[in-house]
C-alpha cells in the first residue's frame, strides 16, 4: 500500500468513532457467520470510521486462524464498502506474521497488532517483534499498546523510524503521562487511538492531548448512544458527557465489573437486551448471570426511554 493511501486511511480512522465488533457464537460456541454478517451490516449503517474485525471484543483469542479468516471477508461484505475493516494479528512472532499476511489475503484494509503472547518482554525485543510483523506485510498496521507490550516513548520512536507501515498506536492502558510523552516524543507520525474496555471514561483527556479518536465497545449494541457520546467530547460539550457518564456508562462499567472477562461478555449481552443476537462467549470467558443480564436491560431501557422522551418533548 503506498504511504499515500496509508496516510488517508489513518485520517480516516481519527476521524470519527472506532468500534470493534463481537463475533457471533451459536448455542455450541460454533462461528455463526450469518449472524456474524447481519451485524456487521447493521453496525456499517451508521457513521462509524472504522470497524477492527476479531479485535479483542471480537474474542480474537479464541479464533481459530480460519475464523479469523472468514470473519475479515464476511465483516468486508457486512461493509460493502461503507466503513474500513481492519484485521488482527498477535500471539507469537511468527503467528503474527502469518496472521498479518492472512488479513492482507482476505482484503482488510490494516491490522490491529496485538501483544505477544504471555511472556514478559523487553523493550529491545518488542522493537524487533513489531519490524518482524510489519516486514511480512504491505498493510498498514495500528500497534496496541497493553499488558506485556506497553511501549516507552523511544521504543515506538526507533519503531517508525524503520517501519513505513506502523500508522497508528492504540492505548489501552490509560496512562495519560505516558501517553503525554509518546505523543511529545513520536508527534503527529502516528494516528493515536484511546483503547481501554471503556475509553468513553478517558474520552475527554484522551481529545485534550490531541487523542481525536478511540474504540467503543458499546457502539455494538447501542450506537446511537455512542456516537451521540462522541459527537458530544468532539463539541466539548462537558455536561452533556458527564450526564452520559452518569447516567449510563458508569453504571455499565458497575456491571462490568462484576466479573474477570466481562469486558466482552458484556456487550454480547446488551446486543441480547436490545433484541438482537449477542449470543455466547467461549470459554475462557464466561457469561453474565441472569440476575446482572436483567440489570443490563433495565440500564439500557434508560436510553430508549430518553430517546422516546426526546422524540415527544
Amino acid at each position: 500500500m503506498s504511504t499515500q493511501k496509508m496516510q488517508e486511511l489513518a485520517e480516516r480512522l481519527g476521524s470519527g468513532l472506532l468500534s470493534f465488533p463481537v463475533t457471533t457464537f451459536d448455542a455450541q460456541g460454533e462461528f455463526d457467520a450469518a449472524r456474524y454478517r447481519e451485524h456487521l451490516d447493521w453496525l456499517s449503517g451508521y457513521e462509524v470510521a472504522g470497524l477492527f474485525a476479531a479485535g479483542g471484543t471480537g474474542e480474537f483469542f479464541s479464533l481459530t486462524h480460519d475464523e479469523v479468516r472468514q470473519t475479515i471477508k464476511l465483516a468486508i461484505e457486512g461493509a460493502n464498502g461503507r466503513v474500513p475493516i481492519l484485521g488482527p494479528a498477535g500471539g507469537s512472532t511468527r503467528n503474527a506474521q502469518q496472521l498479518a499476511r492472512l488479513a492482507e489475503e482476505s482484503g482488510a484494509e490494516g491490522i490491529l497488532l496485538f501483544p505477544p503472547y504471555l511472556t514478559e518482554t523487553a523493550q529491545e525485543g518488542l522493537v524487533d517483534h513489531v519490524r518482524a510483523v510489519a516486514a511480512s506485510t504491505s498493510l498498514p498496521i495500528i500497534v496496541y499498546g497493553r499488558a506485556n507490550a506497553v511501549l516507552q516513548p523511544q521504543t515506538l520512536a526507533r519503531i517508525v523510524e524503520t517501519c513505513p507501515n506502523v500508522i497508528g498506536y492504540k492505548d489501552g492502558v490509560g496512562d495519560l503521562e505516558l501517553l503525554s510523552r509518546i505523543i511529545a516524543t513520536v508527534g503527529d507520525r502516528l494516528l493515536y487511538i484511546g483503547g481501554l474496555p471503556t475509553a468513553e471514561t478517558l474520552a475527554v483527556p484522551y481529545l485534550e492531548l490531541g487523542v481525536t479518536t478511540y474504540s467503543s465497545a458499546m457502539f455494538n449494541f447501542v450506537p446511537e448512544f455512542a456516537l451521540d457520546f462522541y459527537r458530544s467530547v468532539r463539541a466539548g460539550d462537558r455536561d452533556d458527557v458527564n450526564r452520559r457518564l452518569r447516567e449510563f456508562v458508569l453504571p455499565y462499567i458497575e456491571i462490568r465489573d462484576r466479573g474477570a472477562g466481562y469486558a466482552v461478555s458484556i456487550v454480547k449481552a446488551g446486543l441480547d437486551a436490545v433484541g438482537r443476537y449477542g449470543g455466547p462467549v467461549r470459554p475462557p470467558l464466561v457469561n453474565l448471570r441472569d440476575e446482572e443480564r436483567a440489570d443490563l436491560a433495565k440500564l439500557v431501557a434508560t436510553i430508549e426511554a430518553a430517546k422516546l422522551a426526546g422524540a415527544v418533548g
